[in-house]
């Protein structure tokens, strides 16, 4: 994670951005501690912290950084040249402590968990607004794995992590809506028991979900998506990330999985 002390919205870059919608800073430092809070002393997730840097406000939103696995990390390359100077910040940390860093050559654009997601030992990526589908052949190389390749249609939904959440090796969040045809028969087809997500609820961020174990953490007022989590014996844990919503951003936004 990485703490807000630079995070505004000075920039467009996705459909929830509007730079005359202030971001109110001290609201925004407090959403963060409460989600930083619950993970560590509720739910003793180790945190690592990622240094702010001025001029870099979207630095807040770790999951784009790359893409971690085992002791791998795929460091992003962001499409817009707003984020790109982040990148060099995540190889820094990840060389720091110990990874092998891989990076996606040019032209390609891989925007780290924004856009790929495990659940269970499967991969699932999505490509179009962020991350090319060239970028995600290279990623499975590199980790020498298959992988779902999901096309999004909806600006709204620009990252496949605002639109889908692997909870288990067989239960996922999903709002259809924001998939061509083929990825949602690709879902529909591969996840055992999908919970369908309304559009109201996915665009509260629903499905950009912090999972461990049994415990989801997720925006409040997803009423009928937090129902189903509970059927299935999920614990809810729901935040006040209004601040990041401005952005374009929620709870998995701000967690890179390590």
């Amino acid at each position: 994670m990485c703490p807000p002390d630079y995070y505004e919205v000075v920039y467009e870059i996705n459909p929830w951005m509007n730079v005359k919608r202030t971001v109110d800073q001290k609201k925004a430092a407090k959403q963060w501690q409460a989600l930083y809070d619950l993970l560590t002393q509720k739910l003793k997730a180790k945190i690592e912290l990622l240094e702010p840097v001025k001029d870099l406000p979207d630095l807040v939103f770790t999951a784009n950084g790359g893409l971690v696995y085992k002791r791998l990390f795929i460091k992003a390359h962001f499409r817009h040249s707003q984020r790109q100077g982040e990148e060099k910040h995540y190889e820094t940390w990840f060389k720091r402590n110990g990874f092998m860093v891989k990076t996606i050559p040019k032209p390609f654009y891989f925007e780290g968990e924004g856009d790929a997601l495990f659940m269970g030992k499967e991969l699932y990526t999505g490509y179009h607004f962020r991350s090319d589908i060239q970028a995600l052949d290279l990623v499975s190389g590199l980790l020498k794995l298959s992988y779902f390749g999901l096309e999004l249609c909806d600006k709204r939904f620009y990252h496949l992590d605002t639109c889908f959440a692997p909870l288990d090796d067989k239960t996922a969040l999903i709002y259809l809506g924001a998939f061509e045809a083929y990825a949602q028969l690709t879902l529909l087809e591969t996840i055992p028991d999908p919970i369908k997500v309304s559009e109201e609820e996915a665009l509260r961020f629903a499905c950009n979900a912090v999972i461990i174990e049994k415990n989801i953490i997720m925006p409040e007022g997803c009423s009928r998506t937090r129902l189903e989590l509970e059927k299935r014996g999920f614990s809810v844990h729901e935040l006040d990330l209004s601040e990041f919503i401005k952005a374009g951003g929620a709870a998995k936004c701000l967690v890179l999985q390590i």
